[in-house]
């Protein structure tokens, strides 16, 4: 990794979201390396298209238009949902099926709704996992990809009100409850040295490995 890619206390880091969940997930993530974070809705800067076809396109188009139009290194992430019985759907439109304006209740219905259609009723017919990529990118260009995942199953209906998105429809491997019913502490489970339980706390270990001081 070349030094271009080091995030020191005080280096400001733009976070490539106009999503306030994201965001806050990523201000207690990066807590203990004293970073100035700034999202690029706080920047005024535009969302562009999410024209990719695989998470890393994504991630790759919102990192570099922030790290553009900020001119400060921007972290970029993208993520869904991929459901096994829905040959890995609703996946890079996880957020689309939310609609306009988000609404994730009726998103959680529309999966349950397919896997009811499906027959998908037993625990093994409902597996499922949360897919994280982050993009890391230089405004001269460059870029580094870090990816995590989190495999669980889906339950109907869903519960707790924490977390985001369908955060309240999945549980994870080895737990009884699900990421809706979480503190985020618990969900994200992550520290220096450590993997993190959710899919963007085990992609964020991995960032931290290469590129953040202690």
């Amino acid at each position: 990794m070349t030094d271009m890619f080091r995030l020191r206390g005080g280096d400001r880091l733009v976070i490539a979201t106009h999503n306030e969940g994201k965001l806050r997930e990523f201000r207690e993530l990066f807590d203990p390396f004293g970073l100035d974070l700034v999202s690029a809705g706080e920047l005024g800067l535009p969302e562009p298209e999410e024209t990719g076809a695989t998470f890393v396109e994504n991630a790759r188009i919102k990192a570099h238009a922030s790290a553009e139009g900020s001119g400060y290194l921007s972290l970029a992430d993208d993520s869904g949902l991929c459901v096994d019985a829905l040959d890995g759907q609703p996946g890079v439109y996880t957020a689309d099926w939310a609609g306009v304006p988000r609404d994730f209740r009726r998103a959680m219905q529309r999966v349950e709704n397919q896997l009811q259609a499906k027959g998908a009723i037993s625990p093994g017919a409902r597996r499922a996992s949360f897919r994280a990529t982050l993009c890391l990118a230089h405004p001269d260009g460059t870029d580094m990809i870090f990816e995590g995942r989190a495999d669980g199953m889906l339950v109907w209906p869903p519960r707790g009100d924490l977390g985001f998105g369908y955060d309240p429809a999945f549980m994870p491997d080895g737990f009884d409850i699900t990421f809706g019913q979480m503190p985020s502490g618990d969900k994200h489970s992550w520290s220096p040295g450590q993997v993190g339980l959710s899919h963007r706390a085990r992609a964020f270990a991995k960032l931290v490995e290469a590129c953040c001081e202690p």
